[in-house]
């Protein structure tokens, strides 16, 4: 028998997932000056793979460079914060629409126990568990519409505002989507996608409101 061998991780994936959820927790702060040899000795890697996540980095927004001077985590951007979180928006409304004719009954349970995780850990405080129940809700939906192109666009722009969303679960109106996401769920269950996608459209928009509110004192470019 003839198979094709799988191929290992590479080192370089698994480098930029390391400092992806470095600099989305906070590990990494916005503005900080960052080195591939220590980056390297932290993650316990050599410098090239590093080097090589830094230029995904780079690509995706989240890490900037000024030749022969610095490396750096992007600083929030009101611009660059707001532009994702429009294509975020309407991506997300677009996957809701295209999910509901394809939902099962376990598919919006799951919905709702992600849900019920979400309320949870806003309750004990838990920000970094509500972010990844938040993102277990959604994905629902999304896995749903079975759209690649839509998916990966969304994997590779969530992480430009993920900083903020830090906020937002961190702070009361953050409670205020474990209503809508039952909403949302109950318009599911119901067949409902055009509901579905004017709350999912109305959940983004409180993100909105807190890119707003985090910018209100910097110019708008």
């Amino acid at each position: 028998m003839q198979l094709s061998r799988v191929p290992r991780r590479l080192l370089r994936d698994e480098a930029y997932d390391v400092l992806l959820a470095a600099i989305v927790s906070g590990d990494l702060q916005p503005g900080q000056v960052v080195r591939d040899g220590e980056l390297a000795a932290a993650v316990g890697l050599s410098r090239t793979p590093v080097r090589e996540a830094l230029a995904r980095l780079a690509d995706e927004g989240l890490v900037e460079s000024k030749p022969n001077a610095y490396t750096r985590v992007t600083p929030l951007d009101r611009r660059d914060c707001e532009e994702a979180f429009v294509m975020l928006r309407a991506l997300h409304v677009l996957a809701v629409t295209q999910a509901v004719p394809r939902m099962t009954a376990d598919d919006v349970a799951r919905m709702r126990a992600a849900n019920a995780a979400f309320a949870a850990a806003l309750d004990t405080g838990d920000v970094d568990a509500a972010l990844a129940a938040d993102d277990d809700v959604h994905s629902v939906y999304v896995d749903a519409a079975d759209n690649r192109t839509l998916k990966s666009t969304l994997d590779r722009l969530a992480p430009r505002i993920r900083r903020l969303e830090r906020l937002r679960f961190s702070s009361p109106p953050g409670r205020d989507s474990v209503d809508v996401h039952e909403r949302i769920a109950r318009a599911c269950a119901e067949g409902d996608a055009d509901l579905a996608g004017r709350l999912v459209h109305d959940n983004w928009d409180t993100l909105g409101r807190l890119i707003e509110t985090a910018f209100t004192h910097e110019p708008h470019d």
